[in-house]
């Protein structure tokens, strides 16, 4: 991605380096979405570690940012160039928003990106960095530990500047949701639902979240910042961290029940369709139509893979569908 040299936003909180102190846990739901409730379970299962401790709900709580003793974090060129690559991003995403936004009748109110490095206390509660990339609907804020992206590349293999674009804006989709008041009533529809209901909620508002992401890949595009392997960076992120991908990685087999983000499968395609359209005529991911393309895993992913990039009218190169080195 050409991002060097572009507008950095203005939005972007950096709570790294703050003496920290206990406090109360996340609280699952209530204006939190994104990758934290099936990221907490895959890294910790992976690491050994015990996933409730994450979400206060064993163990001892996860310590909380004191704002009143905070340290100086010193950043590393590393840690530097993606604090600014993703104050691009965020910025890039600003524009476009508040281009579709006027174009309906409507303010765009930016989110804020507060990146933190082990927890960090948001509105929806106190979270350690194993949650995940999250937005807190409370408080308007992207929550990412810049950490995650080495779990991307390494432990999920999908690695890429574009994938971490990807990442912020999904989450920034949900920005999006709770802008138009689609996560509120997804939350109010929960309430009252059974356990497979609440999650072929989540599900497809985790697929609306991948259609707007691809919207604004679009724009990106238009803008002429991406680069040839760009969306397969984005894609191969779609794939490693659908639910099915995430389960089989982490116990060797799927409970299709249980998903709450949706099959690689159905994210690499609903974000297709958000960066094929450019706009918001196919984004309902919640009508009973929608539902067909809520399509399984296909045992030969990388062969799916090849047949979707034709429907939608995308070359892909050959490595994006190699399984070896």
């Amino acid at each position: 991605m050409k991002w060097q040299g572009r507008r950095q936003s203005t939005n972007v909180n950096d709570a790294r380096g703050r003496r920290t102190g206990g406090s109360r846990g996340m609280q699952v739901g209530g204006g939190l979405s994104g990758g934290a409730l099936i990221l907490v379970l895959i890294i910790t299962l992976l690491t050994g570690g015990n996933p409730l401790s994450f979400l206060g709900l064993g163990g001892e709580g996860v310590a909380a940012p004191d704002n009143n003793t905070g340290g100086s974090y010193q950043e590393t060129p590393e840690e530097k160039e993606r604090r600014e690559f993703l104050s691009v991003v965020l910025a890039e995403t600003e524009d476009t928003w508040t281009g579709i936004f006027e174009d309906m009748g409507r303010t765009y109110n930016p989110a804020t990106l507060t990146i933190f490095s082990g927890s960090v206390q948001s509105a929806c509660g106190t979270a350690s960095s194993a949650v995940g990339p999250f937005y807190c609907g409370l408080d308007k804020n992207v929550y990412i530990d810049t950490d995650f992206f080495d779990q991307l590349s390494g432990e999920l293999g999908a690695g890429g500047d574009f994938a971490m674009a990807y990442v912020l804006a999904h989450e920034i989709g949900h920005h999006i949701q709770n802008e138009l008041g689609i996560m509120e009533q997804v939350n109010r529809a929960q309430q009252n639902a059974s356990e497979a209901e609440r999650n072929d909620l989540s599900v497809r508002l985790e697929l609306q979240a991948d259609y707007l992401a691809g919207v604004w890949g679009h724009y990106a595009d238009r803008a002429g910042i991406l680069e040839e392997g760009d969306i397969e960076e984005a894609m191969r992120a779609t794939q490693a961290i659908g639910d099915d991908t995430l389960q089989k990685q982490a116990q060797g087999y799927v409970v299709p029940d249980s998903f709450t983000h949706g099959t690689s499968a159905q994210r690499t395609r609903w974000y297709l369709k958000g960066f094929k359209s450019g706009d918001l005529s196919g984004w309902d991911t919640f009508s009973a139509a929608s539902s067909e393309d809520l399509r399984v895993l296909p045992e030969d992913f990388f062969a799916f893979l090849q047949t979707l990039a034709i429907d939608e009218g995308y070359y892909l190169a050959a490595p994006v569908y190699r399984t070896g080195p």
